[in-house]
Order: C-alpha cells, then structure tokens, then sequence
C-alpha cells in the first residue's frame, strides 16, 4: 500500500496476467483517508496500450473509490516479461460537495501553496496459466502413474482386511485373568444372597397370609355365635 496525506493506494504495482492477443485488467484502490473531499486523476505512460475506468474523479471522506485497468492484447511477449510502462496518480484537495463535472486540469497545476500528491506504480506481467512443478524425469502427475497408483492401493485393501481379520486378539495377561475371575465370583456369591433373601420373604409373605385368613374365619364364627344367641334369647322370651 502506498500512504499519502490524502490518499492510500493499493496495490503497490499493477500486475497483469499475460497472455497473446487477450486482454487483462486488474484493479486498484484509492482510500481517502481525510474529512475532505479528493480529486484524482489517472495518467500513464502507454495510453493506447491502456484504458483507465474511471481516470479521474471524487473520493468522498472516509470513502474507497474503485478503478479498473484493462490492458489491450499484445501480439508478442516482451523480451524476459518486463514491462517498460508506468502509471502516474495524482489528487488534490477539492471543494466540499464537488462531483467528477467539476475537475477541470487546472486543479492539477502545481502552484504555489497548493498541495499536490503523487503516487507511482509500475506494471509487471504474470503468467495466465502458470505451469505446475514437477521434477525432470519423475512421471509423478501423469494419467499412467496415477492408474497405476490406484490400482496398488485397490489391490492391498484386501491385503490388508484379511491381515487385520487374520491377526490374533491380544491376549489378556495373568492380572487381568485373576481380576475377571474374582469379579465373576463375587456376582455369583451375591446373586445366591439375593436367592435365599427372596425365598425368605417369600415365606414369611406366605405366614402372613395364612395368619390373616385364620384370624379371619374365627372373628366371622364369633360374630355369627353371637347373633344366633341374640335371636334365641328373643324368641325364649317371646310368650
């Protein structure tokens, strides 16, 4: 990024995927980084070769103002990809509320007092389609290799599930033997004690019941004794 008092740039060079016979654009940012407003213009070295959308006009405070910048097709590459041209932006502080009607290139000119700021980018050529590296003499990235390494990877998953299906379970040691065992011996002492506690109560419940059926039948007797001497008394008495 390049920092003025008014504006930032960014990037700080132009960079253009080249390619014969078809055009490139790239973009760039002008920040306005002050509470006024900005004028900008846009000038470059190789105007025919370059065409600027928009090459000038009003960056509000506090705003980011977009340009685009489209390079024609070239009928040849350069020598080693180096590119000669340049771009030139230039702004200035204008009157609050002006819009791109109201720059004229007056507002440019370097006068005395006035403050104008300048910023230079360079152009630089990247390849469109850059090759991908592989090492001379590696087949590595091929179709061939590529079938070739599929095949070997679908022939030793059977390998390897077989061996995985094949391989013995780790044995369990003395300790862990002796552990299980008194483990399992305690649940069968403590399913025993539950067995004889159940048959206990089960009896006690059966008690129980026979207490409550014979207390039953004897209380009924009495009431029915009772009623019977009742009523012989009455009909004794009666004359």
């Amino acid at each position: 990024m390049s920092t003025g008092d008014l504006l930032n740039i960014q990037p700080t060079e132009l960079k253009f995927p080249f390619e014969l016979r078809k055009q490139s654009s790239c973009s760039m940012q002008l920040i306005n980084k002050t509470d006024q407003f900005v004028a900008f213009k846009v000038k470059t070295t190789n105007p025919k070769k370059f065409s600027v959308r928009p090459n000038n006009g009003i960056v509000l405070p506090g705003s980011i103002c977009n340009v685009t910048v489209t390079m024609q097709g070239q009928k040849e590459a350069p020598p080693d990809m180096q590119c000669k041209d340049k771009f030139l932006i230039q702004c200035v502080i204008a009157p609050n509320g002006a819009t791109t009607k109201d720059i004229t290139s007056v507002m440019f000119d370097k006068e005395d007092g006035k403050v104008i700021e300048e910023f230079k980018l360079r152009v630089v050529y990247v390849p469109a389609h850059p090759p991908s590296p592989v090492p001379e003499g590696s087949e590595e990235g091929s179709p061939e290799a590529s079938m070739v390494e599929d095949r070997s990877q679908n022939a030793s998953l059977p390998d390897a599930v077989t061996r995985s299906l094949m391989e013995p379970t780790e044995k369990p040691s003395s300790a862990e033997k002796w552990s299980r065992m008194s483990k399992l011996t305690e649940e069968k002492a403590s399913a025993v004690q539950q067995n004889q506690k159940l048959r206990q109560e089960l009896e006690l419940m059966r008690r129980e019941i026979g207490k409550r059926r014979g207390g039953g039948f004897s209380m009924m007797f009495v009431v029915l004794v009772g009623l019977l001497g009742l009523l012989l008394g009455y009909f004794i008495k009666k004359p």
